[in-house]
């Protein structure tokens, strides 16, 4: 979810569920150490609980990022061993280091004896065309015994040549069962799974057989998916906004992010572009929050347009 899911996305999913765990975009250890770690850090109080998820392979580079990210005020520490990106493999972490399960193990133990905060894994099922199961759960037992206690499975391999990140996200077959089998292995380790949601349905049934759900992209393009989610899930009270309140909110914070650091809201609307999702005229909606026309008005005044019935003239535009 790189590019995805920064401070102003999980500021409305936050909106939408109080009780979801919210994970930041991957940000490498070379980010941090070698560039601006406020950009890369600054998140509001409203988005707790948020773990920080690191890309990385060097153990003490790793730690220094997780003191970091304790510092900041995060409430978990997330090393992604799933993204198969060639630029992620070049710099010899994500999804290839499943192949060097010590190393992992290695880099969680730094993180570990650092941080006061839960260190957690996300990784794949297997690498490339393989469906061993010993390999994965030699990968989990192995990194377990280094101190990490929740682990996220994507469910599907990841294949290192020949597919872009894109495909891995379709091609490769998801297999559920390996995520339940893995926690039948290690009943005392907290076992999520991520991989292809997009029904309440689907979510509970998994809920049934292990202990946690991601969803990654179907949250990001249906956010008020997530409006159910406390009451479903959590067996608290729902949000009680409305759509229309939520962009009232969002409109409220791209003002307050101008204000106070400079964000122009084209940066920030792009997130909820969703919102409307299947809704009778979200597409207009969605056109006049995505116009660039209208990007040297107000966002308030945007606002106004979005829900205009007219269609948007140029006259508006310009």
């Amino acid at each position: 979810m790189m590019d995805w899911t920064d401070k102003h996305c999980r500021h409305l999913h936050r909106l939408l569920s109080r009780r979801a765990l919210l994970y930041t975009e991957m940000v490498t250890t070379g980010a941090l150490i070698h560039g601006d770690v406020q950009r890369h850090l600054r998140f509001g109080e409203a988005e707790h609980p948020v773990a920080l998820q690191l890309g990385g392979s060097e153990p003490a580079d790793l730690a220094h990022c997780a003191r970091l990210g304790a510092q900041w005020g995060y409430d978990e520490i997330n090393l992604n061993c799933g993204c198969p990106s060639e630029r992620v493999q070049r710099g010899a972490f994500g999804a290839c280091l499943m192949n060097e399960p010590q190393l992992v193990a290695d880099c969680v133990k730094a993180m570990v004896d650092v941080v006061d905060i839960p260190v957690t894994v996300k990784h794949r099922i297997g690498i490339d065309q393989s469906q061993d199961y010993g390999f994965v759960r030699d990968f989990v037992g192995t990194v377990a015994d280094a101190g990490c206690r929740v682990f996220i499975v994507h469910a599907r391999n990841a294949w290192l040549k020949g597919l872009s990140p894109k495909e891995n996200r379709e091609i490769p077959p998801l297999r559920y069962e390996v995520a339940a089998r893995l926690k039948k292995d290690f009943p005392r380790l907290t076992i999520s799974i991520n991989g292809g949601f997009q029904t309440d349905a689907a979510v509970q049934e998994q809920l049934a057989l292990v202990d946690g759900v991601m969803v990654g992209r179907e949250a990001y393009h249906n956010p008020w998916w997530l409006a159910r989610w406390d009451e479903l899930f959590f067996a608290a009270a729902p949000s009680q906004l409305t759509r229309e309140q939520v962009e009232e909110e969002m409109v409220a914070y791209m003002e307050q992010e101008a204000a106070t650091h400079g964000t122009h809201w084209y940066a920030i609307a792009r997130h909820m572009l969703g919102l409307r999702h299947g809704l009778p005229g979200a597409r207009r909606w969605r056109q006049a929050w995505s116009d660039h026309r209208l990007k040297h008005l107000p966002a308030r005044d945007v606002m106004t347009i979005a829900r205009s019935k007219p269609p948007i003239s140029d006259s508006l535009a310009h």
